[in-house]
């Protein structure tokens, strides 16, 4: 041990320590530990003393960042013994980087104390023989730690074990479902919900923009802004079939810009992405019949639906009508969640296979036939008088024959060889030839753009977990993973010059009908009475709109999201259905809650620390809760008629890759993919889930055949024209739920049907476990099979919890510096 005078120890940092990268892995307001041993000639026996101090405080050089000690371990000994006194050092700051013992070293009243929690930390302390094991060889740090929680309630003394046959204290009440937060609390009052949203939210509502200061938030907006432009390109083309181009593309983009800026600018949940869904879509279509069938004016009749609609969707939110989304279980969640991306994945396809057929591929192409191949440009054959004609029968020409009213003269003048097929075309000659069907390249292409764009995009968002490159590169690549994929295979688009389909934006800023205006007038169209009936199909729309908007803010506001700025229930509804007016009005499409979309704006945002140790793996702190990057988003979205010149180089099957990505990414976290992997799987090779350990196999396979069955049936139902009591199939779920009380044991339920996390679930297991008779008495499955009566220590575990004293000034006995140890003890 270095000698030296006291004089030499700063409160300072010096330079060094400033410039030490450790600094940034570890933890605002963190305090050392130095342990210090060495030989001296001056002593007999060893002497050891371990020191709190009162108040941490700067030790000059002494740490090797610069951080306040608060602990002092010395050993001294006799020359001779330098290994030994190395290890017992070794020992000691082992000690003290565990979690419990560092809590009972900072409450610790006298030295049993800190005996007991020496002795606690022995017990749970796994020893390796010296010829077992290299010392030599780096241990890895594992992806995920045990909680100390189940130590402390061990071995306090104050909480139980709880037997395996009774359900756990905090889920599976009778189907109930969530944990009742305050989002979900009905007051009683008149608009009591809604006012206690807005005075929850409104103190972090300047946060809430400055929280978006970071670079993540830009790789957000971009990724989100894609796909809401996608999405809005596809629902406006099947609105503009659906009711006759009274509503299209201008309309959806206009509409999207609208609601979504208003929404995530003064809304509950700004993470919640408003979008048209499938079940409005069905309604419209099902509403433009019937108004044709019936010579209704349909945009003036679907002005009163939707201010029907938004009435009673404001007395849903002036009577805390939202407290029943706690409600939807687990069981009700995943399976509306799933059902949405299992759409997401089906419709990418659907519309590469639909693209396929557009531009088929010759299955009959041979190569032997290649000086057959071609297309030509005949002149029209005066004396013809058809129109289209098509000629099967000869292999070596399908001819196609287009008359017109070119006069001989004209045709004359005409070089037919030079021109292209639309020149031909109007011009009305006929294209001769195998090769006039067949576009060969861009269907394998646009496959290609398609699959490439998936699999970067999954791959670069796991590249933060990748050896390679620094962390900051790494978390880089990450949060722009989407937005990178899609440049590169947009850029391969670019360079192999395949005429694959690109995005088509509209260039004008008018509506898509020449019959209609911004504006629909609520009266002259329609007799008197059509106002009045309009309230019957606004019920039906109120019950889609209030189910498909809950049922994605329970999903976005889950516990295991981390969010810290609260629900806004009452508040979102309340405008959605002020939009749901103002849409009306203008004669836009209605939006809701998108739950894929809102998913994949979550997975955007996602924190994770970046104060962890060398080789340790991050830990995910929450969500950057703001609004910025909803509001830019649905600006962008506004503006991209005046894009049009730049989007046009996307090509469609990099969105429709996109839309593939999110829909699998969706997936990622629900346990119903979980159960149904395990139907593949030997028991042997199962994952360890809390749930396989409570609940039998053939149990939990029965809980996954009930939930797929209901799955595919509101599969089957969303695919017939009964899609429109889709959400009346959602609250029957609930009610299967609720059967299953009949089925299930409680103890089963609480399990498998379980709002809390998967990875905080098992962290929480023993926590939630009570004794009944003795403290002895222990489960088969625990992690602790065998225990002995230890030394109890003294420490009451709601003095764990508190924050360590720091700067205190008054001296108490539990302040006071300890020393102990005063003859050999062995560690």
């Amino acid at each position: 041990m270095a000698t030296g005078s006291m004089n030499d120890i700063s409160d300072k940092p010096e330079k060094d320590q400033l410039k030490n990268k450790f600094m940034k892995k570890l933890p605002r307001d963190a305090e050392a530990s130095n342990v210090l041993v060495g030989e001296v000639d001056f002593l007999d026996h060893s002497f050891i003393a371990f020191v709190r101090l009162q108040q941490a405080v700067m030790l000059g050089a002494l740490t090797e960042v610069p951080v306040p000690t608060r602990f002092l371990f010395v050993l001294l000994g006799p020359k001779g013994k330098a290994k030994s006194y190395h290890e017992i050092g070794r020992a000691i700051a082992t000690l003290m980087s565990d979690e419990l013992f560092h809590d009972i070293a900072y409450k610790a009243k006298d030295r049993e104390d800190l005996l007991a929690g020496i002795d606690e930390f022995l017990d749970e302390v796994i020893v390796l023989p010296p010829g077992e094991w290299d010392p030599a060889i780096r241990i890895e740090p594992p992806k995920s730690l045990p909680s100390s929680d189940k130590r402390k309630n061990m071995f306090s003394g104050a909480e139980s074990i709880q037997m395996n046959g009774n359900a756990p204290k905090d889920g599976g009440q009778g189907g109930g479902g969530h944990q009742v937060s305050d989002e979900l609390q009905k007051t009683g009052r008149f608009f009591g919900g809604f006012v206690e949203d807005i005075k929850r939210k409104a103190p972090w509502f300047a946060s809430d923009f400055y929280d978006a200061l970071s670079i993540q938030s830009l790789s957000a907006i971009l990724f989100i802004y894609l796909a809401t432009v996608t999405n809005a390109i596809t629902f406006g083309g099947l609105l503009g079939d659906a009711t006759d181009n009274m509503q299209g593309v201008l309309e959806s983009f206009l509409g999207t810009a609208i609601t979504g800026a208003i929404f995530c600018l003064f809304g509950g949940q700004p993470l919640i992405i408003l979008s048209s869904t499938g079940p409005v879509l069905v309604f419209e279509r099902l509403l433009f019949n019937f108004s044709k069938d019936n010579d209704i004016d349909y945009l003036e009749f679907r002005l009163w639906i939707g201010l029907w609609t938004a009435f009673l969707c404001l007395i849903l939110v002036a009577t805390d009508a939202s407290f029943l989304v706690q409600y939807f279980t687990r069981f009700t969640e995943e399976g509306f969640s799933s059902l949405i991306s299992f759409i997401f994945i089906y419709d990418a396809f659907k519309k590469m296979i639909k693209l396929s057929s557009y531009y088929p591929i010759n299955m009959d192409f041979k190569m032997d036939y290649i000086t057959l191949y071609g297309c030509e440009c005949l002149p029209p054959d005066p004396d013809s008088n058809s129109s289209l004609l098509w000629n099967d029968t000869d292999p070596l020409a399908s001819m196609l024959h287009w008359q017109t009213n070119s006069t001989p003269g004209m045709n004359a003048t005409i070089d037919w060889t030079s021109l292209s097929k639309m020149g031909c075309l109007k011009h009305g000659g006929t294209l001769v030839g195998k090769s006039c069907k067949y576009v060969p390249d861009i269907t394998l292409m646009s496959f290609i753009l398609f699959f490439g764009t998936y699999t970067c995009s999954m791959s670069l968002k796991k590249f933060k977990t990748s050896p390679y490159f620094p962390t900051k590169i790494r978390k880089l690549i990450s949060d722009f993973a989407i937005i990178l994929a899609i440049l590169i295979f947009c850029s391969i688009d670019a360079l192999i010059g395949v005429d694959t389909p690109k995005l088509i934006v509209p260039n004008e800023f008018k509506p898509t009908s020449p019959k209609r205006s911004w504006f629909v007038p609520p009266f002259g169209a329609n007799p008197w009475w059509v106002c009045l009936a309009a309230a019957i199909p606004a019920l039906l729309v109120t019950i889609l709109i209030f189910m498909d908007q809950q049922i994605t803010a329970v999903i976005v506001n889950r516990k295991e999201h981390k969010l810290k700025k609260g629900a806004g229930y009452h508040v979102d509804l309340f405008w959605v259905a002020i939009l749901i007016a103002l849409c009306s009005f203008m004669g836009l499409p209605w939006y809701v809650a998108a739950t894929v979309i809102s998913i994949a704006h979550i997975d955007s945002l996602k924190m994770e620390t970046e104060t962890s140790a060398p080789g340790e793996q991050p830990k995910f702190l929450g969500v950057r809760e703001q609004r910025v990057s909803g509001v830019i988003v649905f600006i962008l979205t506004g503006v991209s008629v005046f894009m049009a010149p730049i989007l046009k180089f996307i090509p469609m099957p990099v969105l429709y890759g996109v839309f593939l990505y999110m829909g699998v990414a969706s997936l990622n976290g629900v346990q119903l993919m979980d159960r149904l992997k395990l139907l593949l799987m030997p028991p042997k090779h199962q994952p360890d889930f809390i749930y396989l350990r409570h609940v039998p196999l053939r149990r939990v396979h029965l809980f996954t055949f009930i939930q797929g069955l209901c799955l595919a049936l509101l599969w089957i139902l969303k695919s017939t024209v009964a899609a429109i009591v889709f959400p009346i199939m959602i609250l029957a779920l609930v009610a299967v739920r609720k059967a299953m009380d009949y089925i299930f044991s409680q103890h089963d339920l609480s399990f498998l049907d379980d709002v809390i996390p998967e990875k905080d679930k098992k962290k929480k297991e023993d926590d939630k476990k009570k004794k009944k008779h003795s403290t002895d008495s222990d489960n088969d499955d625990s992690d602790y099979p065998y225990s002995e009566k230890v030394a109890a220590i003294k420490i009451p575990m709601d003095m764990m919890e508190q924050e360590p004293f720091l700067g205190s000034n008054k001296s108490t006995d539990r302040e006071k510096s300890l020393t102990f140890l005063e003859g050999h003890t062995s560690c």
